[in-house]
């Protein structure tokens, strides 16, 4: 397999991604087709996709803030299991990740990323996918080190259509598995620049912000 970065929507890969996520995610969660054009050209959005010949069997998006040293896991796609393609992706992410941290004088504060609550989603079948399932993806993460953020958690709709997107928890993989609290502003700020591409915010979400902009700490639970 190869590991190749998109930054392109015309790239050929990009045409095989986006019709996978369209198989595997909810349509409230994919970007329409030709959005993708900026974030593709965006040096802060890193799109890779695991190549197997010509067909795309895996994608991982993921974002890294140098100001805040923290890295944002987008989505991560397994189209066929028993190729070893989770741990392709992982190993080569983070070999990533970490280089873009020690060009910034760091080491990796942790990496955010928003996870399924299976007890919630259970009508969700993400292609038919197995490996995809809410309850195995829950759990490959909570080995991984992700832990939850004790909030009630909500995102906006990709369809920019200003409905709020729940049974999901905002999760976090502190560097320091021992970590067990995170900043409240950190959270907040992180969420907002996030988010910023979308112009119609749910009111459910502008009241979390504002729930977290009143806290110092957000507790980390396990998985």
């Amino acid at each position: 397999m190869e590991y190749k970065r998109i930054t392109n929507i015309e790239d050929p890969n990009f045409r095989k991604l986006h019709n996978l996520m369209g198989e595997i995610f909810p349509k409230e969660e994919v970007l329409e087709y030709d959005l993708w054009k900026e974030p593709l050209e965006d040096p802060g959005i890193r799109i890779f996709v695991a190549v197997d010949g010509e067909e795309v069997v895996g994608a991982t998006e993921y974002r890294y803030y140098a100001d805040w040293n923290i890295a944002m896991t987008d989505f991560t796609i397994i189209r066929k299991p028993g190729k070893g393609i989770g741990r392709f992706l992982v190993v080569n992410r983070m070999k990533d990740l970490n280089e873009l941290a020690a060009k910034n004088g760091k080491k990796l504060y942790g990496m955010f990323a928003e996870i399924y609550d299976p007890y919630k989603v259970e009508a969700l079948e993400f292609g038919g996918v197995k490996v995809m399932d809410p309850y195995v993806r829950r759990e490959v993460l909570s080995h991984l080190g992700y832990k939850r953020l004790d909030l009630e958690y909500v995102h906006p709709s990709w369809e920019n259509n200003g409905e709020a997107v729940s049974g999901l928890d905002l999760g976090f993989m502190p560097a320091d598995y021992s970590q067990d609290l995170v900043e409240a502003s950190l959270v907040a700020d992180f969420l907002r620049t996030y988010y910023a591409v979308l112009s119609n915010k749910p009111k459910e979400w502008l009241e979390m912000i504002e729930k977290l902009r009143a806290k110092e700490t957000v507790a980390l639970l396990p998985l």
